[in-house]
């Protein structure tokens, strides 16, 4: 595994993020890395009320476990939808019993009624999924499989003919055996933000939803890069919508998948920990004081519920496709993780599943940090992760093009550039895809289709 690059300094998220134009390392990074003083409007905000759970609080269940998805994910799992195409599978093996991720918080605790779910409400959700037949499959009782009539034997001298071939397109793959139809065009999404408006129409612009809202792509891929909640009015509303998205991909043979940013962390370390001290370079801190100072939304927490939960807590780090290296954060950081792509994927998945809150926090610290790509040893670093993931070119979010070209001074600042498109940079080693959809009038959110043209 690679040695860490001069450009990782250490970054401390509880402490203001001076912006680009502070204290620099010879390569233009900054030694901090991710929190911006709160704004007025942020201050302005009425904290949350915290209540503190009973000690024999029980978790209600999030959905019918038969269907490993709630309803409105439009495909229960054991009708097609691996658990890869982003909808959870509640109970999968891949899930440790023990994993914290389907705790009750107290944050949530009074916000959340019981469900209270049986027979009959699994009837009623397969009645909506797909009329009588799954009522039938859902409430009637195990039968043997029909009996086919096989007609009688070949003879040992009779004449066999074969069936036609069917020609299959040129870059078809060869996937156990068969031969299987050429994968869709590959697109990226950038940082959201909670503004699911501006994602629809611009998922409806590149032909990949229709005028309702639904995938039209066919077998199309797309990576959502994280950042899905924190500054803009509906995160829940896009969480909800690319689990959604990611059922109906995978019912037409494409898929919609997703990528754990910093602000997922926050968010999932503020619902399960609270105002619980963590260590921190400043003394004490917590997730639900940084993430309130990060632009949480009381809104979010209010409707964040166990399966949002669950399908956050699954999402992978990184991933490689087409020959990019997909990962949120523009840090060498994923080094300290793993050598590969699926170890990395394990160490984060561990800490989620098994970590105390100081290893939550230092998870997060670590995918907060930013610009390794930046400046004079940028393309040394971008080289550096391509050589120990794969791939040839990394493709980022999380530093929005104005702040990563020193043109703002905070993620949330002005800047005198209108963003038009992906910032392709350290030698076209890099591509960074956080248009800053955030920095009203000058930021937008990008969706674009790889490899870039």
């Amino acid at each position: 595994m690679g040695g860490m690059t001069p450009v990782d300094r250490p970054a401390w998220p509880d402490q203001p993020d001076p912006g680009p134009h502070a204290a620099q390392a010879a390569d233009g990074s900054t030694a901090f890395d991710f929190f911006a003083p709160a704004t007025p409007q942020q201050a302005q905000r009425a904290p949350l009320e915290t209540p503190q759970p009973e000690p024999s609080e029980a978790l209600p269940s999030a959905a019918p476990t038969e269907f490993g998805a709630p309803a409105e994910f439009g495909v229960p799992a054991e009708f097609g939808v691996p658990a890869e195409f982003g909808v959870p599978a509640v109970g999968h093996p891949g899930m440790s019993a023990a994993a914290p991720v389907g705790t009750h918080s107290g944050i949530r605790a009074a916000l959340e009624p019981e469900l209270n779910l049986d027979l009959s409400a699994h009837v009623a959700v397969a009645a909506q999924l797909g009329g009588p037949q799954l009522v039938n499959m859902a409430a009637a009782a195990p039968q043997d499989p029909p009996t086919l009539e096989l007609g009688a034997p070949i003879q040992p001298n009779a004449r066999v003919i074969p069936a036609p071939a069917v020609p299959v397109p040129a870059d078809a793959t060869l996937v156990d055996g068969f031969q299987s139809a050429p994968e869709g065009p590959l697109y990226v999404v950038g940082d959201v933000h909670g503004y699911l408006q501006e994602l629809l129409d611009g998922l409806h612009a590149q032909g990949l939803i229709d005028s309702e809202g639904r995938w039209s792509a066919g077998r199309s891929r797309l990576w959502f890069l994280g950042d899905f909640t924190d500054r803009g009015p509906d995160g829940i509303g896009v969480i909800e919508t690319v689990m959604r998205l990611a059922a109906e991909a995978a019912a037409v043979g494409g898929y919609c998948r997703a990528l754990m940013g910093n602000h997922e962390l926050l968010l999932l370390g503020a619902d399960r920990y609270g105002d619980e001290p963590v260590q921190s370079s400043a003394g004490t801190a917590s997730f639900l004081a940084a993430w309130r100072l990060n632009g949480g939304q009381p809104t979010d927490m209010e409707r964040l519920e166990d399966h949002h939960v669950a399908w956050l807590s699954r999402l992978p780090a990184m991933s490689v496709e087409d020959g990019h290296l997909l990962v949120h954060s523009d840090t060498t950081a994923y080094l300290e993780y793993g050598d590969s792509v699926d170890a990395v994927n394990d160490a984060v998945h561990e800490v989620l599943n098994h970590g105390d809150a100081d290893e939550w926090w230092d998870c997060f610290r670590r995918l907060t940090k930013r610009f390794a790509f930046r400046g004079d040893n940028g393309a040394q670093s971008a080289r550096e992760l391509l050589d120990v993931y794969g791939g040839h070119r990394v493709v980022h979010g999380h530093s929005p093009i104005p702040y990563l070209l020193g043109d703002a001074p905070s993620e949330d600042g002005h800047s005198g550039i209108q963003v038009t498109g992906p910032h392709v940079y350290a030698d076209e080693l890099a591509v960074a895809m956080d248009g800053g959809v955030t920095m009203e009038g000058e930021g937008r959110l990008l969706i674009a289709r790889l490899p870039l043209g």
